[in-house]
Formats: C-alpha cells, sequence, structure tokens
C-alpha cells in the first residue's frame, strides 16, 4: 500500500530530492512550506519526471506559527487520514540569506539572526512534529530530521549552528516517546550539498575545493544522496534503529 509522506521544505533542494525519491516508489507525497508557488513548481515537475508515479500534492503553511501547524495536521488527517512518514526538512541560514542592509546592528541584529535560525531550523520541526504526533503514534510510523555538519563545526556565527544541534536531542527526546508505539526518530546531517539553494550564490571555487578536500570520496554531495538515506531510515530495513544522527558528508568530519 502507498505510504503517506509529508516533506517540509518539499520544493526546493534536499526536500524535493527526498519528495522524488519517495513518489518514485508510488507514495502519496504532500509538500509543506512556506512559498506556494515554488511548492506548485515543485509538484508540477515531480509530476512530469518519468519515474514518478506516486502522488504529489502542495499545502502552503508557515510552520514557525503554531494555528499554520495545527492547520497542516487538520488538513492532512481530511485528506489522507494517516501519516506515515515525516520528513522535517524545512529551515535554512539567517546567516546567509539576510539583506545586510536591512539588518539590525549590534545586539539586536544578533538577537534577530539567533531567533530567525531557530524558528527556521528548530520550532518548523517541533511544531510540525507535535501536530502530527497523533498520527505518528502506530508501528511503523517514521520521522526523519535534517540537520548538518553545522552542528557538529559550528557555521562561523553560531546561530545556524546551534539551530541544527537543537534538533538532535529532539530527535532523541521523540524516539523515547515514540518507540513504545512502533515509530521510529532519527535526523540525518548533512555536510557540504551541491544543486540547492542554501549559499544562494555566495559559494566561491576556492571554498568548493576546499569543503570536497575535507571528505574521503573526493566529491561533493547531492540532494539525492541525502533522500536516499533518508528513504532508508524510513524503509523496513531500518525498523531496529532510532534516536540516530546519521551523517551524509563523505567522511568529512574524520579527526574532528
Amino acid at each position: 500500500m502507498a505510504r503517506v509522506v509529508v516533506v517540509s521544505g518539499g520544493g526546493t533542494g534536499i526536500g524535493r530530492a527526498v519528495a522524488r525519491r519517495f513518489a518514485a516508489d508510488g507514495d502519496r507525497v504532500l509538500l509543506v512550506g512556506r512559498r506556494e508557488a515554488v511548492l506548485r513548481e515543485a509538484a508540477e515537475a515531480l509530476a512530469a519526471d518519468g519515474d514518478v508515479c506516486g502522488e504529489i500534492r502542495t499545502l502552503a503553511a508557515d510552520l514557525t506559527v503554531p494555528e499554520e501547524a495545527q492547520r497542516v495536521r487538520d488538513e492532512t488527517g481530511r485528506r489522507y487520514g494517516r501519516v506515515d512518514v515525516l520528513v522535517n526538512n524545512a529551515g535554512g541560514n539567517a546567516e546567509l540569506s539576510s539583506d545586510e542592509g536591512k539588518v539590525p546592528g549590534g545586539l539586536a541584529g544578533v538577537a534577530r539572526q539567533w531567533r530567525s535560525n531557530f524558528d527556521a531550523n528548530v520550532l518548523t520541526a517541533v511544531l510540525l512534529t507535535e501536530a502530527l504526533g497523533d498520527l505518528l503514534q502506530e508501528p511503523g510510523r517514521r520521522v526523519v530530521l535534517v540537520s548538518s555538519i553545522a552542528a557538529y563545526r559550528g557555521s562561523g556565527t553560531g546561530s545556524y549552528a546551534a539551530a541544527k544541534a537543537a534538533l538532535h536531542p529532539f530527535a532523541y527526546d521523540m524516539a523515547g516517546r515514540l518507540g513504545p508505539h512502533g515509530a521510529t526518530v532519527n535526523a540525518v546531517a548533512p555536510g557540504y550539498i551541491e544543486q540547492t539553494d542554501f549559499f544562494g550564490g555566495r559559494m566561491t571555487e576556492e571554498r568548493r575545493r576546499m569543503l570536497i578536500g575535507q571528505t574521503v570520496t573526493g566529491r561533493v554531495g547531492t540532494p539525492a544522496d541525502v533522500a536516499e538515506t533518508v528513504h532508508w531510515l524510513a524503509s523496513p530495513g531500518a525498523q531496529h534503529v532510532t534516536g540516530q544522527i546519521v551523517q551524509v558528508n563523505g567522511g568529512a568530519r574524520y579527526g574532528n
């Protein structure tokens, strides 16, 4: 039977690749995110993909808002009556995406940056998981959170790395809560992944070579690399894997 898979931040990059991987199996995928036009474009492109046979639907919502997360729960229940897999991929780095001309200086700017990264990377995952909690308390249910290598290495100014690191104890706690019901909760922590909007055109060739040089595989990561790992964590073969942080970085953390 086709599973129901909810992917937050499913319109671009890793989230879109995750959606494609599940839909290629014939699963029914719901893309959730703030930007309706981006979600619609992704759904149309995936539906036109010859490898995709599963249903792709969209639901625009700001998951930093409790009422919006509850709306996703209500609409998901109405449409499907169940959730088999939840992939919390929504997020981003305010350190990279903020418009410097509009960010206040001093401590006000620091506070804004930290709150922005907490909201985007932590609150979105927490609110959506809690909202769907009753649907996840069943055998075989899977929750996967998308963290980052930054949770181990830092991100330069700290707020993004700290936000991603906060997902780890949340994964442990949720694994403990859902485990008795037969569900699993894990996280993946990607390293440098190309073909995403994460760096917003700020990646220099020099830094790219440096990041590749830190791996033992000698190549960049791709959204499909992460999607395959997420898909495995949601598979029957991973039913005894829970409360884990799986790094997808080509060995870039050796010795750190």
